[in-house]
């Protein structure tokens, strides 16, 4: 399979690299990291060992694959559908956080299907990614149901030796997805944790609340996904990744730009459409976007009151 990854950062690199192993890979990304790529190749250490030679390239226009494998920031999405519109695909999936899909829909021509992805990725260096963890990808069609292109790609991740799935309950994994980044990102982020402190007080109950406000907009949207099972997938997420460090707190390290409004504003957003109470999402973000106005990443203050 012909398979273009657009945001090679960590996650990106890490896929795509494992899936170079037996298909032909395009990463897209920034240099130095791509440049370095294509002189040494890409090493992949950790859980996993390889070393691949993708292609590796900083402009994600006027491209073909058989698929496209979205791994941008989630505000970097606009930009990457409006690369991905110049060029042809029969496929295109999107593994990173917030509710993106529908914005792809808008932007292409091509089969958008949703997609998670629970391995551990740091990069390390231009051309190093490290496995902090063997986790699954899960791709469906965006609406549910089963999808003969879902289970291709599912074939194609199992031939390049990941662990993946076809799943027809896409659209109550995207809300699982949300319910556990609302649970996870968001505390550590403020706290300078890693993600296994998360199931441990003092912040046990506020991500454990923000995953239950999470589960509930899914059920006012009519997805059978309750309060237990949502927790159930933090506290196992959180236990898989107990070491790592979340995205947001990443972002928060390095003071740039987080994923809150695609994360949490996404809640906010479904939970007043639905009229459900969301105050601790309410709170977590407010407190990151006030630290994003106070180290300069973010424009201008917050004028809505979600």
């Amino acid at each position: 399979m012909r398979i273009l990854v657009y945001g090679a950062g960590a996650l990106g690199s890490l896929v795509g690299g494992l899936c170079a192993r037996e298909h032909e890979v395009t990463l897209v990304g920034r240099n130095p990291h791509m440049r370095r790529i294509r002189e040494d190749g890409l090493r992949i250490s950790g859980a996993v060992e390889a070393h691949v030679h993708p292609e590796a390239v900083t402009d994600g226009r006027h491209r073909s694959a058989d698929l496209a494998l979205v791994t941008t920031k989630a505000y970097d999405t606009d930009a990457a559908a409006r690369a991905l519109a110049t060029g042809e695909y029969q496929a295109v999936c999107s593994l990173g956080n917030g509710l993106t899909e529908e914005r792809l829909v808008a932007a292409l021509d091509a089969l958008v299907l949703a997609g998670t992805a629970s391995y551990g990725a740091r990069l390390v260096e231009p051309g190093h990614v490290e496995c902090t963890g063997v986790g699954e990808i899960v791709v469906g069609a965006l609406h549910g149901g089963p999808n003969a292109f879902a289970e291709r790609l599912r074939a194609a991740f199992d031939a390049a030796g990941m662990r993946a799935t076809a799943a027809e309950d896409m659209p109550r994994r995207r809300f699982e997805k949300l319910a556990v980044n609302a649970g996870i990102n968001g505390p550590t982020a403020l706290s300078r944790i890693e993600n296994g402190a998360v199931l441990d007080e003092p912040v046990r109950e506020t991500a454990r609340e923000a995953t239950r406000e999470v589960a509930r907009v899914a059920r006012a949207e009519g997805l059978s996904l309750s309060d237990d099972d949502a927790v159930d997938a933090l506290k196992r997420v959180a236990a898989d990744t107990a070491a790592n460090h979340s995205s947001m707190r990443e972002d928060v390290t390095a003071e740039r730009r987080t994923e809150v409004d695609d994360i949490y504003g996404a809640v906010l957003d479904r939970a007043e459409a639905a009229e459900v109470d969301a105050p601790t999402c309410r709170t977590l973000a407010s407190l990151i976007r006030a630290w994003e106005v106070g180290v300069g990443v973010r424009a201008e203050p917050e004028n809505s009151d979600r």
